[in-house]
Order: structure tokens, then sequence, then C-alpha cells
């Protein structure tokens, strides 16, 4: 693969690492907003989305187990999507713009994710 695959692949993966460590590092944080969206067992949700995130970054960053990972990630962002920044319930314009935002977000990382699953050869060379 080239410069820019290699670049884009560290970026790809430092920041699904960065951000599940967010998660977990602001359990206290996740966990109520888990209960403001009545998600079954927050607790639990919000160790699951940090560790999700977490594995899925370190498969983009191995090339190990890229499949499992990726579609961990793509249903993550998916159900993060449709539950957590679920837009259309929102009646404050500045809210509905913010949450609208997030859900397209997350919609194209597991759009480009299902892209990456075609990739063959995951190692570091160029």
């Amino acid at each position: 693969m080239g410069l820019f695959w290699l670049i884009g692949r560290l970026i790809l993966g430092i920041y699904f690492l960065m951000t599940g460590f967010n998660h977990l590092k602001n359990y206290q944080g996740m966990k109520q907003a888990c209960e403001q969206k009545n998600l079954p067992l927050p607790g639990a949700c919000a160790s699951l989305s940090g560790l999700i995130l977490i594995i899925g970054g370190l498969t983009i960053l191995t090339g190990m187990f890229v499949g499992i990972g990726v579609l961990l990630l793509v249903i993550f962002l998916i159900i993060a999507a449709t539950t957590f920044h679920n837009y259309w319930v929102f009646e404050d314009p500045m809210q509905k713009m913010g949450e609208q935002t997030q859900f397209m977000k997350n919609i194209a990382l597991a759009a480009a994710l299902l892209m990456l699953l075609q990739i063959q050869d995951w190692s570091w060379t160029l």
C-alpha cells in the first residue's frame, strides 16, 4: 500500500483508540448519558462502548482480526448514531443541528469502515 494509506490507517486507528480511552476515562458521564437515553444496563453500555472503540482501533493499527474489529465499530457507530444522536427528536434548532452533525459523522465513519473490509493487505509496508 502507499504512504497515504499508512498515514490514514494510523490516524484512524489512533482516533478510535483515543475515543475509546475517553469513554472509559469519563465513565460516569458516559453512564449518565446512557441512563438519559434509557439504555439497558447503562454502566455496561458505557464500558462496552469504550472497549469496542479500543479493540476496533487496535485491529486497524495492528492489522490483526481487522474484519471483526471493523464490524464491531460499524455496529457501534450505527447504534450510537440512532440512539445517542437521534436529532429528529429535538426541538431546539441548535441542539438538533449539533446532534445531526454527530449522527452524520457516525454514519460516514461506518460507511468508510465498511469500505475498509475490501482491503486484503494490512501490512505496514509501502
